[in-house]
Formats: C-alpha cells, structure tokens, sequence
C-alpha cells in the first residue's frame, strides 16, 4: 500500500459489522442470481438465453460476489483483511480504514474511465428509438446455412430471411452490427463503428442496456455492488426479450415469443422496450454518481 494515495477522510464509514453484513448480503444475493448457471455448467448444460451474459461478456459468477462500497466510503478495520491487496484500495484516514483510492484508477485507466463516462452520459441524454423491432438478431442469421445458436429458427430459413427482408433494419450498436451476415450488413441504415459508438448509442437498444453490466464491471471498485447486481438484473431481463423477439425458438428455455413479424408482436417489443429504456437510463444516472459524482445526462 503507498502511504501517498492517502487522502482525507470520506463522507461516509462504515464500522466493521455493517460492511461485513453488506458483503454477506451482496454475495448471497449473487449466488442466488448465479445459481442456476453454475449448476448448468456442473452439469454440462447450456442456456441459450441466460449462459449469455457468461459467455459474451465472459465475466465470472465469482467476480459478481465481489462487494464493493464505492467511491467515498472507508470500511472500518479492514487493513488486516484480504480487501488490503485488493487492486486499487489504500489506506483511509481511519486508524485500520480502507477505501477505494480514486486517484490510482484515474492514474492507472484515464483513457477507460473518459470513455466510459462519455457513453453513459451521451446514451442517457439522447432520445429513445423504437423503431428497431429487435431484428439485430434476425439480422445475424439473414441468408446464412449456420447460426450462432443451436437452436431451431422459429420460421425457418427462408421466412426469417424474408421478415428481414419486409423490414428495414435500423441497428444503431456496434456490438450487435458487427455480427450481422454479409447479406445483411448493407441493408442496415447505420454503419455503426467503434469510433462513433458515443454518437449512436440511444438508451432504446436492448444490448446498449445490457451493456451498463458491462460499464459497472469495468468501472471496478468505483461502482457498490447493488449498483453492479441491479445492472446484471437488467442484462439478465433485457437478454430473455431479446431472445424471445429473436427467430430463435427459445420456449424449452422459458422464452415464450414474441412474433414482431406481427403488429401485435412489434407492440408488445415496443412497449417493454420503452420500460427497459427508462430502467437502463435510471440505472446509467446511478453509475455516473457512483463513478463520477453526478448522474446528469449531457448529450456530447
């Protein structure tokens, strides 16, 4: 630990029993959360719709255990436990204290932590679109013999490639473009790069709001843990619509569809879209404040 990090005492410490009791509780709500995910993979079994967020954003049930207090909090007689080789924690003004230490991050990730910053601040400012329909997905299948999942196509091949084919495909992330097949990355009306991923990303894309999981985790210590778990419940909801919208025929897994083939279908993706938007949004503000200290949105 370098005596140097230390700054003055933080707005709020937490005396040993209520951050132990904090930890506790935050990692029996993530084994819970995690549970049927690590008793699939002891089994060898896949989930098409929840393994997903193991898999894309490969981050471990372990590292969701993991509690945080956030930036500003100094935990009360914690210098003589595990927490103190922790990656940017350092003594607090406290006798015994420790905090997360701020400034070793902005140090040590500057270029991360501005861009992180800038996308959530941006998506959060920027009007929703609803125009979408979910065919991201649809999109990744288009005119293609294999598939990304194992599963069945709902309509088979050639009436999947014919909704994308009805449709105009409005894609505006990166993450989800990128895996678009030849035939249908053309008919896409964005052309979304990394580089201007801070333009495009609006808080209506499902996989912008799975992504403040991703944010959350990236943002390491500077985020508490009910921040990172209430994210992960979002990524966790936002997949199961995402999949169910999806060609896939995803009901063995609970994912009863959502035919946006149909008007019906694109009002019922349109109306839970408009929920996740205002969830993933709430939640950005909350990663902001946490992170950087004010969860206003500014449009950059």
């Amino acid at each position: 630990m370098n005596p140097a990090s230390t700054v003055a005492a933080p707005a709020v410490v937490l005396d040993a029993g209520d951050w132990h009791a904090r930890e506790q509780a935050h990692a029996e709500r993530a084994d819970a959360l995690t549970a049927g995910h690590r008793a699939r993979a002891a089994r060898g079994e896949k989930h098409p719709i929840e393994d997903f967020l193991f898999t894309y954003y490969s981050y471990s049930p372990g590292l969701l255990r993991r509690w945080h207090p956030g930036a500003g909090v100094e935990l009360a007689d914690a210098a003589a436990t595990p927490r103190a080789a922790w990656r940017w924690y350092a003594r607090g003004a406290t006798p015994d204290g420790l905090r997360v230490d701020r400034a070793a991050m902005e140090r040590e990730k500057a270029p991360m932590l501005r861009a992180i910053e800038r996308i959530l601040r941006s998506t959060a400012a920027r009007p929703a679109q609803f125009g979408c329909f979910g065919l991201h997905e649809w999109a990744m299948v288009y005119r293609q013999a294999e598939h990304r999942h194992a599963v069945p196509l709902r309509l088979g091949q050639a009436a999947t490639d014919a909704v994308v084919e009805t449709h105009e495909l409005r894609c505006t992330h990166i993450d989800a473009y990128r895996f678009f097949t030849p035939d249908a990355a053309p008919r896409n009306r964005f052309a979304p790069t990394r580089e201007t991923q801070p333009e495009l990303e609006q808080p209506g894309c499902l996989h912008a709001g799975m992504d403040v999981y991703k944010w959350a985790v990236k943002l390491g210590p500077l985020v508490p843990g009910d921040v990172l778990l209430d994210a992960f419940e979002l990524a966790r909801d936002i997949r199961y619509l995402d999949m169910q919208a999806s060609p896939y025929d995803v009901r063995p897994w609970g994912g009863e569809p959502v035919r946006i083939e149909t008007p019906e279908g694109k009002a019922e993706y349109v109306r839970r879209q408009r929920a996740f938007a205002e969830r993933s949004n709430a939640l950005r503000r909350r990663v902001l404040e946490a992170a950087f200290g004010t969860g206003d949105a500014t449009e950059t």
